[in-house]
């Protein structure tokens, strides 16, 4: 079997989160919902319509949760063509690629926004698949989007790791047994993380490059 790297990609190969809070705040208050960035922070990660659920509630009317999202992935594209990635994000990637593990994203990206985030990130030669929350029932924190990242990568959980900075993710990765590493640059606390099932958390993608020896990806 294969050893697969598994990566979210906002927040922890690019630093957008911020951008994300942002468009959702405005899409929201443009509808006439008032929403603090505080909670919409901690629920950026979620596929958008479990976002608008956990911010608006169970009861909320749903039937205005597409043109929801729309408004905000048209606020979020005026921002494709200067995305940032996180420094040394990419270094990373090919550093685990020479390694011998082969990288799949893991994200609740739409396609365009996800073409735009890689060219961001400029990895795409060691980039082996992508998994997003359109390919599975259910997104993070439910383990549907990890597992099926690691039939893309021929890989078991066991010999696998997963990378994220949000809490979903850390859900995500241990309900499908694989090893959880978070990263503390999408703005989550660390003890956020390790409640949620970090084995060991980083700064950044730089952070983690340095001490990539003494990681969880030397132990797999």
């Amino acid at each position: 079997m294969n050893r697969a790297a598994l990566f979210d990609v906002d927040g922890t190969l690019a630093d957008t989160n911020h951008l994300h809070v942002t468009c959702w705040w405005e899409a929201l208050r443009q509808a006439g919902h008032t929403v603090a960035m505080h909670d919409i922070h901690r629920a950026i990660g979620l596929p958008s319509g479990d976002l608008l659920r956990h911010l608006l509630g169970d009861d909320h009317d749903t039937a205005r949760d597409e043109a929801l999202g729309a408004a905000h992935a048209t606020l979020y594209a005026t921002h494709f063509d200067r995305l940032p990635a996180l420094d040394r994000a990419g270094d990373l990637l090919r550093a685990l690629d020479g390694r011998g593990w082969r990288v799949v994203l893991v994200t609740s990206a739409a396609s365009s926004e996800l073409g735009a985030l890689r060219r961001a990130v400029a990895a795409d030669d060691v980039i082996t698949a992508t998994a997003s929350a359109d390919d599975v029932r259910e997104g993070k924190p439910a383990p549907d989007p990890v597992s099926h990242a690691l039939g893309l990568a021929d890989a078991n959980a066991h010999e696998a790791v997963f990378v994220g900075d949000t809490v979903w993710d850390m859900e995500a990765a241990t309900r499908a047994g694989v090893t959880a590493v978070g990263l503390l640059s999408g703005g989550i606390p660390r003890h956020d993380l390790e409640d949620a099932g970090a084995c060991a958390v980083y700064l950044h993608p730089a952070d983690l490059l340095r001490n990539l020896d003494d990681s969880p990806f030397a132990g797999a």
